[in-house]
């Protein structure tokens, strides 16, 4: 009897997850659909189909395909990609407000994509998509270090994500300097970026961040099972023969591999690595990772994508940062969260 109720339990609960998978994925291609049809110019779906099929013969053909759609998708990959970073970063530190963002290892990524870009644009250097990535992720993993030193040092988590806000403004306010008094034209164009967006974005940005994402999101999926034994304490882990500090190095290179390539071509967005996985605990009401990390993904893309649209077209011809919108729209989620928390260590 006990079997059978545990049974329908469990086919109940995979009846609710594909459920929810499919409600994202027609989500998903609704905001597609729809951000590839506004902006400054209008287009019917009608249009938008025939300039998928050939863009040559359409109108509205060139601004698709050159432009919207490199920018949808790489909305799409990279959001989903920032929420996975933030899901990570939250099981390494056993905390639901860390975030790269937050702990400032997006700014870290940032201000060593605007020192190579001052260093090399200034010799006359072409800076390929590769050179970016690779100064995104330095930067993301030495601004990673100082948070883990400060970590040995500081036992409380809430002194540790102050820790964090404060190596972001001091890695933010440097690249500010770097910026401003930059002499290059195209470097101080990099202001708008360095605020966050996925303005100007090509389709070699497109493929370079895709197979660095999928790579990072396989191996992230094939780490599931130890990752979900580390969840439930580091003892049970031992216990099932996961090797600690070796899960431990691996988290910290996949969710900086993550924010690194988000930030070396978008520039930092905040609130989507804290704020995603904590609404996807909720929808799913688990926190398994062999269903939180699609889970994210997809949730992560649906809410830049969204948020995108939004930064192009609510104030159109000019266009905000993307983190102003999800700032707006997440910090609350946060605030929250963080009120909840507290209610219930209080109760």
């Amino acid at each position: 009897m006990f079997l059978q109720t545990e049974g329908v339990a469990m086919n109940s609960e995979k009846k609710r997850f594909t459920c929810l998978f499919i409600s994202m994925a027609l989500l998903l291609l609704i905001c597609f659909i729809f951000s590839l049809g506004v902006g400054s110019a209008d287009i019917t779906v009608r249009e938008i189909i025939k300039s998928l099929i050939s863009p040559g013969d359409v109108q509205f053909g060139k601004i698709i395909i050159s432009i919207r759609l490199p920018r949808i998708i790489a909305a799409l990959i990279l959001g989903g990609a920032l929420s996975v970073s933030g899901y990570l970063l939250q099981i390494f530190f056993g905390n639901p407000i860390a975030g790269p963002y937050v702990l400032g290892i997006s700014s870290g990524a940032k201000l060593f994509v605007a020192i190579c870009m001052v260093v090399l644009v200034g010799q006359g250097v072409y800076i390929s998509s590769l050179i970016m990535v690779v100064a995104a992720f330095v930067g993301s993993i030495i601004a990673m270090g100082i948070v883990m030193l400060l970590a040995g040092k500081v036992r409380n988590m809430s002194l540790l994500v102050v820790c964090g806000v404060m190596i972001g403004y001091i890695c933010s306010a440097v690249t500010e300097f770097i910026i401003t008094f930059a002499n290059d034209s195209n470097i101080v164009n990099l202001h708008n970026w360095s605020l966050g967006s996925f303005s100007g974005i090509s389709w070699e940005h497109v493929i370079i961040s895709a197979i660095i994402v999928s790579v990072t999101l396989v191996l992230s999926f094939v780490m599931s099972k130890p990752i979900g034994a580390y969840q439930l304490g580091e003892a049970y882990a031992r216990n099932m023969g996961v090797n600690i500090k070796y899960l431990r190095v691996v988290l910290i290179l996949l969710s900086s591999i993550l924010s690194a390539t988000v930030t070396a071509f978008a520039g930092p967005i905040s609130f989507v690595g804290i704020a995603v996985p904590h609404i996807m605990r909720g929808a799913m009401k688990t926190a398994k990772p062999l269903i939180m990390i699609p889970a994210c993904f997809m949730g992560g893309a649906i809410i830049t994508l969204l948020c995108d649209c939004i930064a192009r077209t609510a104030f159109a011809p000019t266009e905000v940062s993307i983190s102003a919108v999800t700032a707006v729209f997440l910090a609350p989620v946060v605030i929250y969260m963080l009120v909840v928390r507290r209610a219930l260590s209080r109760g």
